[in-house]
C-alpha cells in the first residue's frame, strides 16, 4: 500500500489545554464497525471502509474517532488496518472510548455500562492491542455508568491512565456540565464529545459554554445527524433502512419529526447552494459556528462521503448565513435547543 500524498493542510485548532492541534474535522469510525450488534449501521465492507479513513487523510483530516463497542471491537481493527503502513510522521491522532462492555455470547444485546477501574484497565489494553499503538492519543468515557460506579472512581481510573502514559489525553462523552464539574475537581476535563446538530441543539445551553470557560476542548458527535442533514437522504430511504440499522429504531427517522427534519434540509439547500458545498458541510460548519467547539466528528463508509463533507473544515460562516439557518429552524420546528450562537 502506498504511502499516503497530503493535500494542502487543512486548518487545525488547539484541543482544549492539550499539545494536540487538530483540524476541525475529524473522521468518525462508528459506522465503519458494520452490522451483527445492537447500534450497528447495517453491513459495510472494511476495504471501503479502509479507502475512506486513507481518503480522509489523504485530504488533510488529521485525527479519527473510534470507540471500543463500536462493532465490539471491529472498527479499532479496522482503523489499526488503515494505518498499518503509514509512517510515524503520517500517521493521525487516535481518539477511543471505553466504559460500554458487550457480552460476546450475545452480540445482539446492548452493552453495559461499566465504570470499575478493573474494566477499565482491561478496556484499555484491549484497545492498545486492536490499535495497534502504544499510547492512545484521547481516552474518553463513553456514558456515564449504570453499575454503580461514581463518577469520581471513574474519573480518577481515567486520570491514573494519564498519568501512567497508557493515553495522552482523558475526556468525557455524553456527560452534563453538573458531572463536568464533578471531574474538574479531581483532575482538568481535557475533552467533551457531546451530541450536537442543527436539530439536536441542546448541548449549547449548557455544556459549551462550560467547556469554554474551563478550557475543555469539544468534539461534537452526529453534526449531520446521523446522516438526515447530508441532503441526500428521502423518506423512502428511511422506511427502508435495514433493520439491523439502528436508525430504523430512532423517532428522528420516522413520523412527524422525520418530516421536519427533511423540511429543514430542503430550507438548508439554498444557503448551502450560495456557498456552493453540500447541505451537509453546511450542517457541519453550523455546529463549529459555536464557541467553545473545537472540532465535529464526521463519518463516511466511503471516499465520495468524505469529499461531501469536507468543505466544512474551513469555512467559516457569517453571521447572515447563521441567521438564515435560524429562520430555518424555526419554520421547519426541527429538532430543540438554542438556535443562534451568541454574538
Amino acid at each position: 500500500m502506498e504511502d499516503l500524498m497530503i493535500a494542502t493542510p487543512l486548518p487545525t485548532q488547539q484541543l482544549g489545554t492539550t499539545d494536540m492541534q487538530i483540524t476541525r474535522v475529524g473522521f468518525g469510525a462508528w459506522a465503519i464497525g458494520g452490522a451483527d450488534w445492537a447500534f450497528g449501521w447495517g453491513r459495510q465492507e472494511d476495504d471501503q471502509s479502509v479507502a475512506a479513513i486513507r481518503h480522509a487523510l489523504e485530504r488533510g483530516v488529521n485525527w479519527i474517532d473510534t470507540a471500543a463497542v463500536y462493532g465490539l471491537g471491529h472498527s479499532e481493527e479496522v482503523v489499526a488496518a488503515a494505518l498499518k503502513t503509514l509512517p510515524a510522521d503520517r500517521r493521525p491522532y487516535v481518539f477511543t472510548k471505553c466504559g460500554l462492555v458487550w457480552d460476546e455470547r450475545d452480540r445482539s444485546a446492548a452493552p453495559r455500562r461499566i465504570g470499575s477501574a478493573d474494566s477499565l484497565r482491561r478496556e484499555v489494553e484491549n484497545s492498545l492491542r486492536r490499535l495497534g499503538v502504544e499510547r492512545i492519543d484521547l481516552y474518553q468515557m463513553h456514558w456515564p455508568t449504570e453499575d454503580g460506579t461514581p463518577l469520581e472512581d471513574y474519573w480518577q481510573t481515567l486520570l491514573d491512565l494519564k498519568r501512567a502514559g497508557k493515553v495522552r489525553a482523558v475526556g468525557l462523552s455524553n456527560h452534563t456540565a453538573p458531572q463536568m464539574a464533578i471531574a474538574e475537581r479531581l483532575g482538568h476535563v481535557d475533552t467533551l464529545q457531546p451530541p450536537f446538530s442543527a436539530i439536536r441543539r441542546n448541548a449549547a445551553a449548557a455544556e459549551l459554554p462550560w467547556c469554554a470557560l474551563h478550557r475543555t476542548g469539544v468534539i461534537v458527535y452526529s453534526p449531520m445527524q446521523s446522516g438526515l442533514l447530508t441532503g441526500s437522504f428521502t423518506a423512502e430511504r428511511a422506511a427502508s433502512l435495514a433493520g439491523d440499522d439502528w436508525r430504523s429504531r430512532n423517532p428522528e427517522f420516522s413520523g412527524e419529526a422525520l418530516k421536519r427534519n427533511l423540511a429543514l434540509v430542503e430550507a438548508l439547500r439554498p444557503i448551502a447552494a450560495g456557498r456552493g458545498i453540500s447541505v451537509g458541510a453546511l450542517a457541519v460548519a453550523w455546529t463549529l459556528a459555536w464557541p467553545g467547539v473545537t472540532g465535529a466528528i464526521v463519518g463516511a463508509r466511503s471516499p465520495a462521503q468524505v469529499d461531501g463533507w469536507l468543505a466544512a473544515a474551513s469555512l467559516n460562516l457569517n453571521h447572515a448565513e447563521l441567521a438564515q439557518i435560524a429562520r430555518a429552524l424555526d419554520g421547519s420546528g426541527a429538532g430543540s435547543g438554542p438556535r443562534l450562537p451568541p454574538g
